[in-house]
């Protein structure tokens, strides 16, 4: 059986926001297993929903581009190691003419793109700012009709296709998925493998109640509608109008969202944490 260390209790704590003591379980329960444990949890005590693992470790910004005739956008997210050096104008001139070059050559390749003069203007502003600094993908979306938002902090940018439409409907759109982060446009969208998934962590909650299977059919089906409905761009209320779903604001206005992009700066990169009082005290012990 694997050794169940402070550091696991802690994540799988700060993941689920359960005590110490029914993390530890579950660890056991899960020989280690922090993902495990985390699933037999939602199964077991109705746990909603887990943070993703990591913390985010990179800054940087996102930079957006929208051709004049609308038909074509781009995100790029470049990194720093620092929010301080994210704001240093030498840095934000740099991710600027990145942008541009990849915006004018619609270069999705981050090697392709950053080959010869970018790539030494890169090295001297590594040199100069003393931080590494990283170019790390390009986002494109082609439609009809291409609008994009980009959050005030620049961390966040979206992108929206539409057919039909125009280009403050498609901006419009694009602000409610910087703002809500649906997972798909639509939820004929979402794999059959992820339902499945929810359907046996409902199931295993909804029997815990002792109902007839029949109801507990219904109500895991109930729960699946809800949840798809929660994570689909077109079934989600519109955030600057509660009123109305994404879905019925775009035929409204006789569109249809035809593609999406949605760029946080530093997700999915992990950051080694570091207790600096345990690291102080383990110097003083040697």
């Amino acid at each position: 059986m694997a050794a169940i260390s402070a550091s696991m209790v802690k994540e799988l704590r700060e993941r689920t926001s359960l005590g110490m003591m029914e993390c530890k379980k579950a660890l056991v329960e899960a020989d280690g297993d922090i993902e495990l444990a985390i699933e037999n949890l939602r199964k077991s005590s109705g746990l909603k929903a887990a943070k993703k693992a990591g913390r985010v470790s990179a800054d940087g910004v996102v930079v957006a581009r929208v051709a004049d005739n609308g038909g074509f956008g781009l995100i790029i997210e470049i990194n720093s190691e620092t929010d301080f050096v994210a704001r240093d104008e030498n840095f934000l001139n740099f991710c600027n003419e990145v942008a541009d070059k990849a915006f004018a050559d619609r270069q999705t390749d981050v090697a392709a793109l950053m080959q010869g003069d970018l790539e030494s203007k890169r090295e001297a502003l590594v040199q100069k700012i003393g931080e590494n600094i990283n170019v790390r993908r390009v986002v494109t979306v082609e439609a009809e009709v291409v609008g994009a938002y980009v959050h005030s902090n620049n961390r966040i940018a979206t992108l929206i296709g539409l057919k039909g439409g125009d280009a403050d409907l498609a901006r419009d759109i694009a602000m409610h998925v910087a703002a809500v982060n649906p997972m798909v446009i639509s939820k004929e969208d979402v794999s059959e493998e992820l339902i499945n998934q929810e359907r046996e962590i409902y199931s295993a909650q909804a029997e815990q109640s002792g109902k007839p299977a029949e109801i507990i059919a219904k109500m895991v089906e109930g729960r699946i509608s809800k949840y798809l409905a929660e994570i689909s761009l077109l079934e989600q209320a519109f955030v600057k109008d509660p009123d109305i779903k994404v879905g019925a604001l775009a035929k409204k206005h006789g569109a249809s969202v035809t593609a999406m992009a949605r760029v946080e700066v530093g997700e999915g990169i992990e950051k080694e944490e570091v207790d600096f009082a345990a690291e102080v005290a383990a110097q003083l012990k040697g």
